[in-house]
């Protein structure tokens, strides 16, 4: 009984601030107006004080309202002062893997140095992560394996976590057995064996563009061309693009990060999901599936992924808890299809097995509900995050400057005027130990030297926000 009174108590505050967001996000309320006093809320919802209270506290996590002192709560959003969005991307079909692998290189060479402003990453910070709650996992999972978690697991995986995976899997929609299932050293990891599965050398995938350049990397280890597709910052990949790719004979896979990409933050609506996984049936092209950030979402419910769609096994999806619980633990995940014994081949030949005692852990924080608490904290802190970091853009960073407006995920694509380099602005950025991911580095080819890549997944103060003021500053005068 006390549970379905704290799930009520919970669904009632969300309510609530979900309707006066709305009226926040239409401009019926707008900035610096006072909202209803918590008696108001009080009398006009019938709820009690410490739920009026919940549903400001949701709303001011999120950046939206404010508390001032012996006045109330005001509007502190404002829909004029975030960027406008970029538009969509026109890639050429030139590729330079050797130029692109140099620029990486420089700007990651120096990371995890004290005192730099990791604005370049994609994970959340620290201080955003249960570490003691996965330290004391740690300690059980020695305590609950057979030979305290030294022995070596099944090539399949740990079977309490692909359990446990399967089951959240509903949430996205998907109907597939943890027999399905085949655990990775991470996203990358899975991302690799599935190439591995589906292309030769010399072979040519589909992929959005701008994408992580992780993948383009991945691309080049491998031996396969890369086709940069048009990329919409809100809704992903363009779908006429996509089917000419598919139509030419000349992909024999495509790559997609289909929730929340990395750099753009794009989402693929449902229906473009839809029809890329049936673009992929009719032309029996695989599709392999990036859904790394999926459960990293700011709205009521996770989005559906292509898998949703798929009824003939042409989707390898791809997932991993590496971005949003713990980035050393390399706890990731594929569900192959109808190339599950190729990719577990090559699973076999070359890692023969993951893991046993960290992806024991995992599988312990999805079974007790801990990860969904988690992942309710952080969705709240990220999101208040990005609208931070779009309003610090929109005031301090050269005028015409443009940003994507994720709706999950860690990172922001900015678009600076035409005549600033964000490549060359990295090394004066560098020295006053400020890092961020230039454009550049997210394809094979010579374009978005104007544009840069911030990770907004850390813990927003006043130390951040006058590092964002200072790169500001740096690309005005560049």
């Amino acid at each position: 009984m006390k549970k379905d009174i704290i799930t009520t108590k919970e669904f009632v505050y969300l309510r609530i601030s979900r309707t006066i967001e709305q009226q926040i996000l239409d401009n019926a309320l707008r900035t610096g107006d006072k909202l209803p006093s918590l008696r108001t809320i009080c009398r006009e919802y019938g709820v009690s004080q410490n739920t009026a209270l919940s549903a400001y506290y949701h709303l001011e996590s999120k950046m939206l309202i404010e508390a001032r002192p012996q006045s109330g709560y005001y509007v502190r959003y404002s829909r004029t002062r975030l960027p406008s969005m970029p538009m969509k991307t026109s890639p050429s079909n030139a590729s330079n893997y050797s130029e692109s692998e140099l620029l990486v290189r420089e700007v990651y060479s120096n990371l995890g140095q004290d005192g730099h402003m990791a604005l370049s990453l994609g994970t959340p910070a620290n201080e955003l992560l249960p570490i003691a709650k996965l330290n004391k996992g740690l300690v059980q999972a020695t305590r609950d394996l057979t030979g305290s978690g030294v022995n070596s697991d099944k090539v399949e995986g740990n079977e309490r976590l692909r359990r446990q995976i399967a089951r959240w899997s509903f949430a996205m929609e998907c109907n597939f057995s943890y027999k399905d299932i085949i655990t990775t050293s991470g996203c990358l990891n899975a991302l690799s064996y599935c190439m591995m599965a589906v292309t030769e050398k010399g072979d040519t995938v589909a992929m959005e563009s701008p994408v992580s350049f992780g993948m383009l990397q991945l691309a080049q280890a491998l031996g396969v061309k890369v086709l940069e597709l048009p990329t919409h910052p809100e809704t992903g990949v363009d779908l006429n693009a996509f089917e000419d790719a598919l139509k030419s004979g000349e992909v024999k896979a495509s790559l997609l990060i289909s929730n929340f990409s990395n750099p753009l933050g794009c989402c693929m609506p449902d229906e473009n999901k839809k029809a890329a996984v049936e673009l992929s049936e009719k032309f029996n092209i695989p599709l392999i599936e990036n859904d790394l950030n999926g459960d990293v979402y700011f709205g009521q419910r996770r989005p559906k992924s292509c898998k949703t769609y798929d009824r003939s096994g042409i989707v390898l999806w791809c997932g991993s808890v590496s971005k949003t619980l713990a980035p050393g633990y390399r706890v990731g995940w594929v569900v192959p299809g109808r190339f599950k014994e190729t990719v577990l081949r090559m699973k076999l030949f070359l890692t023969i097995a993951t893991t046993s005692i960290t992806q024991e852990v995992i599988a312990n924080f999805l079974e007790t509900g801990r990860y969904e608490n988690h992942l309710r904290k952080l969705r709240h802190t990220l999101h208040g995050n990005m609208l931070q970091f779009s309003r610090t853009i929109s005031d301090h960073f050269p005028e015409d400057t443009m940003a994507s407006r994720p709706q999950g995920g860690f990172v922001l694509w900015v678009e600076l005027p035409k005549g600033i380099n964000t490549l060359s602005i990295y090394e004066k950025a560098n020295q006053e130990q400020i890092y961020y991911a230039p454009g550049r580095i997210f394809s094979l080819q010579n374009q978005y030297n104007n544009c840069l890549r911030l990770n907004y997944g850390l813990v927003w103060n006043k130390e951040l926000e006058q590092r964002l003021i200072q790169l500001g500053h740096l690309l005005k005068n560049s």
